[in-house]
Parts: C-alpha cells; sequence; structure tokens
C-alpha cells in the first residue's frame, strides 16, 4: 500500500504553538510522504498551495493527514486534527478576515473529512456542539529533550504564549507588579500572531518574544514557577512541557487545563488577583513547589509523542483500509 501523506505546512512556520508542534512532530515520528512547502506559503499565501497543489501532490495517498485545523476542500482522502472550536466559540479574539474564514471553511473541512480528531475531551464536546462532529480525541506529548535543569540565578516565572485575547496575558501584570518587589522577573516567551486579536497593556511582563524551540527547555527547566492564565485553551501543551522540567504550574482552571493538568498544578480563576494570589503563595511555600514539582514529573511522563504518533496512526490506517 502507498505511504499516507501528511500536510507539513504548519511544520514549515517559524513560529512553536500547539498545531506548529503537532505537525513538527508528527512529521518527523509517522513514515508518511511529507509534503512541506516554503517557509513563504506557511501562512497565510499558503491557503493556495494547500488547497490547490497539496490534493494533487497527495492525491494517489490511501490517506492525507492534516494536522493543524485546516485541510483541502477538494481531497476526499482527509483524517484532520481540529484542534479546538475558539474561533467559533469566540470570532471577536480573532481579525474579521480570519473569524469569517473559519467559519465559512472548518464546518466543509469537518464535514467532508474521512475523520476527525481533535487534543482533549473538552474539544471533543465543543466540535460536537458547534460542528456536529464526534472526534477522536488523542492527546499530545511532550518530548524527551523537556527535563529538569538548573534555576537560573536571577528568579523568573515562565508563561509560554502567544500576545492573543484567549491567552490572557493581561491578567499576568498584578503579579508581575508584584513579583518585581520580591526580586522576581515574569517572562513570557511568545509572539504575536497576524491573525489574532492582540492584547495591549502588559508592560510590567518581561515580553521575549519569539523563542528559539532549542531554547526553551533551559527556559522551563530555569524558571521558580510557570503560570498559563488562558481564558480558552483546547489543550494546553506548554503545561506538559513546564512540568516534565520539574517547574511547578499555576494555570486557568476552565476549559481544557484541568483535563491536562490532571491535578498536577494549583488551578486558579483567570483574573489578576487570582492569579497573583496563587503565585506568591507557592512562591512562599517550598514544600508546595515540592509537592508540584513532583506530581508535575509524574503527570508529564503519561504524554509522550509517540504514543500520540501511534494514535493518530491508527485512525488514518483504518480510514485508509477503508477507501
Amino acid at each position: 500500500m502507498t505511504a499516507p501523506a501528511i500536510d507539513a505546512r504548519a511544520a514549515a512556520r517559524p513560529e512553536l504553538g500547539g498545531v506548529e508542534r503537532w505537525a513538527r512532530e508528527l512529521s518527523a515520528r509517522l513514515p508518511y510522504t511529507v509534503h512541506r512547502p516554503p517557509e513563504a506559503l506557511s501562512h497565510r499565501a499558503g491557503h493556495a498551495w494547500e488547497q490547490a497543489v497539496l490534493p494533487l501532490l497527495s492525491a494517489r495517498a490511501p490517506a492525507l493527514l492534516c494536522p493543524a485545523n485546516l485541510a483541502p476542500l477538494a481531497a476526499r482522502n482527509v483524517v484532520v486534527v481540529i484542534h479546538d472550536a475558539a474561533p467559533l466559540r469566540r470570532p471577536d479574539w480573532y481579525s474579521n478576515l480570519y473569524a469569517s474564514f473559519q467559519r465559512r471553511v472548518l464546518p466543509l473541512i469537518a464535514r467532508r473529512a474521512r475523520a476527525v480528531i481533535t487534543v482533549s475531551e473538552f474539544s471533543r464536546r465543543e466540535l460536537r456542539e458547534l460542528l456536529g462532529v464526534d472526534a477522536h480525541v488523542v492527546y499530545g506529548g511532550v518530548d524527551p529533550r523537556f527535563a529538569p535543569g538548573e534555576k537560573a540565578e536571577r528568579p523568573y516565572v515562565l508563561c509560554v504564549a502567544s500576545h492573543t485575547a484567549r491567552k490572557n496575558l493581561r491578567a499576568l501584570v498584578p503579579a508581575a507588579e508584584a513579583l518585581a518587589r520580591e526580586g522576581v522577573e515574569l517572562r513570557v516567551a511568545g509572539g504575536h500572531r497576524p491573525q489574532f486579536a492582540a492584547e495591549s497593556g502588559l508592560g510590567a511582563l518581561k515580553l521575549l518574544g519569539h523563542v528559539d524551540d532549542a531554547a526553551l527547555p533551559a527556559l522551563y527547566a530555569g524558571a521558580v514557577a510557570f503560570v498559563l492564565p488562558s481564558v480558552y485553551e483546547g489543550f494546553g501543551l506548554p503545561v506538559l512541557e513546564a512540568m516534565a522540567s520539574g517547574t511547578p504550574v499555576v494555570a486557568s482552571g476552565v476549559t481544557a487545563l484541568p483535563e491536562t493538568c490532571g491535578g498536577a498544578a494549583r488551578l486558579v480563576e483567570p483574573d489578576g488577583e487570582a492569579i497573583r494570589e496563587a503565585l506568591l503563595a507557592l512562591l512562599g511555600d517550598a514544600r508546595e513547589q515540592e509537592r508540584l514539582r513532583a506530581a508535575g514529573l509524574e503527570r508529564a511522563r503519561e504524554f509522550r509523542w509517540e504514543r500520540t504518533a501511534g494514535e493518530v496512526d491508527a485512525v488514518v490506517r483504518s480510514v485508509a483500509r477503508a477507501r
């Protein structure tokens, strides 16, 4: 049988959000034919490549895995990973053009796909309600590069998130101001996304911008704590990467984050006061830091990209056999 194919458009992007991580990890681990456009066609300019060129490149494949929400509408062999339904649930978080595009194409992609995969039970419920599809749930993983290491000389709390409304970075400002008085920085790794409505008023945060993937493991391991204040996550890979790095986690107790954290993080309301109090309390309690560190390491061991790839492959192969 001809090998399945994978759409590696998201893997060509320099950014590294959840969909890019999935595309890179699956492209590297699955024995599929990888169709990867030039980096210049990895964002908006690549829609034409994905819709017109990719179906021709993958026409002979028994299945085409599209791991980053979008897929060619003309293809009839698609298995698509839809990570969440945020553009449908909260279109105001995105540019008008992007929200309108997602509102038109996501239902078509979900309806025409041979199978839909999503990344959490939370997202499965969202897709059932908003798109009327019943998706397979496959959790993401953590690369072994994320492991405990030396803490930085100057203490800092880390957040890994793009500057977008649903990441709720403004809720970190009260914590950043309070931590600064204790000599602790609150650093945010991640840049802007052109399709999202950006947040402002983040002056109290140490904004690192885009951080190269090779530098992320040390950045996670060097932090005294990790915080993710999101108001909407389909899964939340950074909390697991922080846990695997031996860094205690504070996260919003909403959407998929309780499912992903599995009791190994301190969950709080996604508002500035609750996050400030939680971080200050955690940094003042060495015993709680050690408890969360141990619980996080145990939780992160349950998630490996090899398992993710194997479960995705099982869905793809079932589609290929039935074609």
